[in-house]
């Protein structure tokens, strides 16, 4: 390409040094310095546009072997030998000897997607081997998180020799010491980070714990238990099914790992394989969400397909998940189908009111966010196994941690932790340990149980620890932005640039551009009283944007149609009745002189 041509293409896609912060209507968008040169070169080496050279820069892909290496994906490059994987190659052994000696095995999963992922991968790939093996998932409200004194004294008298958790474990002393003093092995696969001290066990697999030198620790829980599968099947010199892929892909994308290195790879490969040939089940989640796409991706499972499955973990028994994730197509796995599409619609009602809750109380001053820099809140109303979304929510629009808490009648509170970026919140909740009864989780989300006698000083604590580490101008509900574009730019092998960067998710996320100085056509119109409908004009170019739960822009648009913005969207396939056509997904919109 000529030099001054891509010279002005920068300057016109505004890929330019000066200012780096927005005031959006609801976000401050943070633009990253940008090196013009960089970005050029990108661009030339790879034959890719300005504003995809932008995206890759922005995310340190600088070098054309770092770019080829993170399209391309391969297995060689980013997936470690299971073997390496602390006591893997130990707990392999103990089942293949358990399924040779006829033993009685346990699944102890939990009620998430990524426990019932990780459970039905298990007996996904034992059943075939002649097993002798069944699971309990526990309900979260009867159970409660994690493996229970009652679980395995119930196992012993069962006669079960073998008890393998599956995403929890890691915390579960008072369990692994009655499993020792009972004589039933217990081999504990987790990925959750260690609060201390681990429990004593036959096996212990989590990539988390201190001395356990696997390379990559971000697998989820399914990613973990799918490294033991994979030395059994090596072992026995066996084909692993290729529903393992779907399931380790669903429950990766579902308990929002990094998809960075070996999760990129395998949920990359689990999708490839569904979109050559999807499940019954993948097929009945997908007709319940209305999705009528012949290629399903990441922001699929994650906002549509998973959340089903998580439904009946939240409210419901969710064995039943199990059964419908493994099985073939039946009457049976189709009324599963249904209980998971209306329990999910209940669950978005919940949701619903418990947001408002929240925002009433913020409206109210009863949540003083002028003063405080961590959303609290405690009901005995709220469900416990919805408050984790909806805290979730309350972070990203507010850019401040929130932790929603359910009181239940014997003044336990018990709930969910949500926090930003620069906030490692289960750091937080160690140092106020003494306050607690339990927690766990990760640095974005964890669980806690306390006695309601410590809510004060837990959120005094708290707000204490938050003004140390974090600086106030970070503590504002905020966007990144990958790159500056045109309306012109919008042609499909743009399109198909975007989709090499796939799949999205935690630590790859959806690229956000700014489109600058567009004008609105016509009005806008607000879709059930929640999504906002528009086309955007500049350089003689119509487009569409939608604008997904966000009503109040239906006003504003409106009441400055008649002048310039600029606006914040992700730029995505949409597919309808076998027509396909390039979507802007508004994320937010600012007046030309909003800089900050």
């Amino acid at each position: 390409m000529n030099k001054d041509k891509l010279k002005a293409g920068l300057l016109k896609a505004g890929l330019f040094q000066g200012f780096n912060k927005i005031q959006g209507e609801r976000f401050v968008w943070n633009i990253p310095e940008i090196n013009k040169s960089e970005v050029e070169r990108i661009s030339n080496e790879n034959n890719f546009s300005l504003p995809t050279a932008s995206v890759l820069y922005t995310r340190g892909l600088i070098t054309k072997k770092d770019i080829g290496s993170f399209i391309f994906t391969s297995k060689e490059d980013n997936v470690f030998d299971s073997k390496l994987l602390k006591d893997a190659e130990l707990a392999a052994k103990r089942l293949i000897d358990a399924i040779n000696n006829k033993e009685k095995i346990l699944i102890f999963g939990d009620y998430d997607v990524d426990g019932i992922t990780s459970t039905s991968l298990l007996l996904l790939a034992l059943l075939p081997l002649k097993a002798n093996i069944n699971f309990y998932l526990p309900n979260r409200i009867k159970d409660g998180y994690g493996l229970s004194e009652r679980i395995v004294k119930k196992a012993a008298q069962n006669n079960y020799k073998l008890i393998i958790t599956v995403d929890n474990g890691i915390t579960a002393f008072d369990a692994a010491n009655l499993a020792k003093e009972l004589l039933v092995d217990l081999i504990i696969t987790d990925h959750h980070r260690p609060n201390g001290p681990i429990p004593e066990a036959f096996a212990i697999i989590d990539s988390n714990q201190s001395d356990c030198l696997y390379p990559y620790k971000e697998l989820a829980g399914v990613g973990t238990i799918f490294k033991i599968v994979s030395i059994i099947y090596s072992e026995l010199q066996k084909e692993l099914p290729d529903k393992i892929y779907e399931l380790l892909m669903l429950g990766t994308v579902a308990d929002v790992a990094l998809l960075t290195g070996e999760n990129r790879y395998w949920v990359k490969y689990g999708l490839n394989k569904i979109n050559k040939k999807r499940s019954f089940a993948v097929s009945v989640l997908a007709q319940n969400s209305g999705l009528n796409k012949n290629k399903i991706d990441s922001r699929d499972i994650g906002f549509m397909l998973a959340p089903q499955l998580n439904a009946l973990g939240r409210l419901d028994d969710p064995r039943s998940a199990v059964q419908f994730l493994i099985g073939s197509q039946s009457d049976k796995i189709e009324e599963i189908g249904l209980k998971l599409k209306q329990i999910n619609e209940e669950r978005k009602k919940i949701d619903r009111a418990i947001y408002l809750d929240v925002e009433t109380a913020i409206f109210d001053k009863k949540i003083n966010l002028e003063k405080e820099n961590v959303i609290i809140a405690a009901s005995k109303d709220w469900p416990a196994g919805v408050i984790g979304l909806v805290a979730g929510k309350l972070t990203q629009n507010y850019g401040k941690p929130a932790i929603l808490l359910h009181l239940d009648s014997d003044g336990l509170l018990k709930g969910s932790c949500r926090s930003i970026p620069e906030f490692n919140i289960f750091n937080a909740l160690q140092k106020c340990s003494d306050l607690l009864i339990q927690f766990g989780g990760h640095s974005f989300a964890a669980g806690l149980k306390l006695h309601k006698k410590n809510l004060p000083e837990f959120k005094s604590r708290l707000e204490k620890i938050i003004l140390e580490e974090v600086d106030q101008k970070d503590l504002v509900p905020k966007i990144k932005i990958d790159g500056f574009l045109d309306l012109p730019d919008l042609k499909y092998s743009f399109l198909s640039e975007l989709e090499l960067l796939e799949p999205f998710g935690n630590g790859n996320e959806q690229p956000i551009f700014i489109i600058k100085n567009v004008t609105l056509q016509g009005d806008a119109q607000i879709l059930k009283e929640k999504h906002v409908k528009c086309n955007v004009f500049a350089d003689g170019v119509i487009k569409p944007v939608i604008f997904f739960n966000r009503p109040e822009l239906y006003y504003y648009l409106n009441k400055n149609k008649e002048k310039y913005f600029n606006l914040a969207a992700y730029v995505s396939k949409n597919e309808w009745n076998d027509k396909i056509s390039i979507e802007l997904q508004g994320v937010d919109v600012s007046l030309p002189g909003d800089f900050l």
